[in-house]
């Protein structure tokens, strides 16, 4: 398993950082027997398979839950667990409370916290004097999507660039491990990137960032209707999972399934006269 050391060397080294966002056992480990080397349980799952509008009716109960699941799923893989909306926006001392909750409970290597103000730089620190390491998250930061306006790019205008900057600055200086990048300009991302000693995860922010990373079911195109700009997906499992269902129904419904070969049969047929 790789640990934060690690990742300051993939950095140095140029070696490009994968990154999937899982939300439960099996896309775990079709992820970890992929050699993915890091895993993000995001609090995207609340759209993407809790059905919600947005992040933020995600609760800290609905991250320990898929991230143990993930956990159970990839036991070898770097994982990295949301914390949730709301959830470190309180008191200092309840955010640090939610904050040892998900490291310990779902045995994660690190927990993510968006944005850079003046608390949240605090929060960072004292988490990772406490021995939890913490990913930071800028951006475009989708708990604070109501903020902002919508799913937008950020970091356009020169103000916002340079605020931008100086916010990845902190974040580091700060104790974050890794910075995830959501929705800004390539060029931009390029600049942050040689600026800090972290790795950089980039989503929707241009291959100049050290790594990457996708939501599993937008990479296999699994139950979601479109995909933003920034998503390749590399299979179509909305085409072949529904034929697959289809052929299922079909051979049910005219009597070709189960066959023989799917079936179970007594051995000794001189019994039967007597079980009728």
């Amino acid at each position: 398993m790789l640990n934060v050391i690690d990742l300051r060397k993939m950095k140095a080294n140029k070696d490009k950082i994968t990154m999937i966002t899982a939300y439960d056992y099996p896309s775990a480990k079709h992820a970890e027997q992929s050699g993915i080397d890091m895993i993000l349980v995001g609090d995207s799952l609340g759209m993407v398979v809790l059905g919600y509008d947005s992040t933020v009716q995600v609760k800290v109960d609905d991250m320990i839950h898929h991230g143990k699941a993930v956990r159970r799923g990839s036991p070898n893989t770097f994982t990295v667990v949301d914390m949730p909306f709301m959830s470190y926006h309180l008191s200092l001392e309840e955010s640090m409370r939610n904050g040892a909750r998900i490291f310990q409970e779902t045995n994660a290597q690190a927990i993510k916290v968006e944005g850079a103000t003046d608390e949240i730089l605090i929060l960072i620190k004292r988490l990772s004097e406490a021995g939890i390491p913490v990913v930071a998250h800028l951006g475009l930061t989708p708990q604070s999507v109501n903020v902002l306006g919508g799913f937008k790019v950020q970091g356009k205008e020169k103000a916002q660039a340079k605020q931008l900057l100086n916010d990845a600055k902190k974040v580091t200086e700060h104790g974050a491990v890794a910075l995830v990048l959501e929705c800004i300009p390539k060029e931009l991302a390029g600049i942050i990137t040689d600026s800090i000693e972290i790795p950089t995860i980039g989503i929707g922010a241009g291959v100049n960032c050290d790594g990457q990373v996708l939501v599993y079911h937008d990479v296999m195109e699994y139950g979601v209707d479109r995909l933003p700009k920034f998503v390749n997906p590399y299979s179509d499992f909305n085409t072949s999972g529904k034929e697959a269902l289809t052929a299922y129904i079909s051979d049910v419904k005219q009597g070709n399934f189960p066959a023989d070969e799917h079936s179970f049969f007594i051995k000794d047929p001189h019994i039967l006269p007597e079980i009728e």
